[in-house]
């Protein structure tokens, strides 16, 4: 009853508030004319594809798909010794394939970007979720086979860790970032911790280690310490929120957050717990005289890498720029990151990105004003325990060997990696 006066109402209001605009827009340009300023700089134009080049999928729509002006892609590992990836490649096999950390932004590597290795080039194995199990067995009171679905029924974790495999930094001769740090990575993982599986397993007290077996054909398997199984491994399932990816252990693997990657078995098949080191194929070569040397070649020391300006990226002219990368540790979590722009004669603190998580991956940054001159910048972290990144002069003359340019540390190296930068800008590899 009421609709007709309401309308009329509203349009009134309407003509009233035009009016009222109009009349201020004249306000407005007589100031503007009495004013006569300068005229305003154009806007830069911006070119727009009004339809995509290609139509838009089915699929696209289940799952999507990232921009096409995007690039960032993975590579296969190189610099290795001459055949040593050929003969992988001779049957369709990789090695390592490197995540690009020169492109990652903020501090968690994209599942299809994440790195990945296999044990000793096998086959990525295609496994069925709903007829693949998880034994448990050896010291425990009640052995168990384990199904996905009896795995999701535990209580599950959800925790941000990095990956990192001992041949990352393995070359002196690296010309970016990719290269010289990408058989690391960060991402979130979901699953059940490995504690909860075997206590409801009954662990007994006389094991003292475990032994992780995948289900690749050539059935990779390490020996860790029980201690180690009870603190924050993870039977893991999932990855920065969706299922694992094939590449990376589909459909479950370990986490073992700090530890060298190559105990993060993927393809979890069988646990066993044990009274003694068992040798597996895995632990060749990593096999320690002492058990403090084997607790240290076990755990990565705080590592940093300045992510840019870095190998192969350029500064465009003089001014100021964020020097940023990455920081992690394998004792926890980081706390603090120095930068240096002079060789490490001086350093400053840079801003840690966000709280830092342990044995995660910590952005960091440092505003400098670039003057031309030639630098050589480095960046080096300090981990929650105190221990600060060496560099590998540091660690040669700690280990009584001979340091020249081409030494690499044995075992894993957390040693600091510099960047030159010259004068066009351009920046290279900055080890002497």
């Amino acid at each position: 009853m009421d609709s007709e006066p309401s309308s009329r109402r509203e349009l009134l209001k309407g003509g009233a508030l035009a009016v009222g605009a109009a009349a201020a827009g004249a306000s407005v340009s007589k100031t503007a004319l009495a004013q006569t300023p300068a005229a305003a700089p154009a806007l830069p134009s911006y070119a727009v594809n009004e339809a995509p080049e290609i139509p838009v999928s089915p699929d696209v729509i289940a799952y999507g798909v990232r921009s096409h002006y995007v690039k960032s892609l993975r590579i296969q590992e190189d610099g290795r010794a001459p055949g040593t990836t050929a003969r992988y490649n001779d049957f369709g096999l990789t090695l390592h394939i490197q995540t690009p950390l020169q492109d990652s932004i903020g501090t968690i590597q994209a599942s299809s970007l994440h790195y990945c290795a296999t044990t000793k080039g096998a086959f990525v194995p295609d496994i069925d979720p709903a007829q693949h199990t998880l034994l448990i067995d050896g010291l425990v009171d009640r052995p168990r086979i384990f199904t996905m679905a009896d795995l999701r029924r535990f209580p599950s974790v959800t925790r941000f860790h990095f990956i990192e495999c001992i041949a990352n930094s393995a070359s002196v001769t690296h010309v970016n970032v990719q290269q010289s740090h990408g058989t690391c990575s960060n991402a979130e993982w979901t699953g059940v911790l490995l504690s909860t599986l075997l206590k409801e397993c009954g662990l007994q007290d006389k094991a003292t280690w475990f032994v992780a077996e995948g289900a690749e054909e050539v059935k990779g398997a390490s020996t860790m310490p029980i201690n180690k199984a009870m603190n924050d491994v993870i039977v893991a399932y999932g990855m920065n929120g969706e299922p694992l990816r094939p590449q990376n252990g589909f459909p479950v693997r370990l986490v073992v957050p700090g530890f060298e990657g190559i105990f993060n078995t993927k393809w979890l098949r069988h646990i066993k717990a044990v009274d003694q080191y068992q040798l597996n194929m895995n632990d060749f070569g990593h096999i320690r005289r002492d058990e403090t040397s084997a607790a240290l070649g076990y755990t990565w020391g705080p590592k940093s890498i300045i992510t840019f300006p870095s190998g192969r990226q350029k500064l465009p002219e003089r001014g100021w720029y964020e020097i940023t990368g990455l920081a992690w540790s394998g004792n926890g979590a980081v706390r603090k990151v120095e930068v240096s722009t002079d060789g490490g004669q001086t350093w400053n603190d840079a801003e840690l990105k966000g709280i830092p998580l342990p044995k995660a991956h910590t952005r960091f940054g440092l505003m400098w004003n670039w003057d031309g001159d030639e630098h050589v910048i480095m960046s080096r972290t300090t981990d929650e325990i105190g221990v600060v990144q060496p560099t590998r002069e540091q660690v040669a003359k700690v280990l009584g060997l001979p340091y020249s340019p081409q030494f690499r540390p044995p075992g894993t190296n957390n040693t600091i990696m510099p960047w030159k930068i010259a004068r066009d800008g351009s920046v290279t590899n900055g080890i002497a």
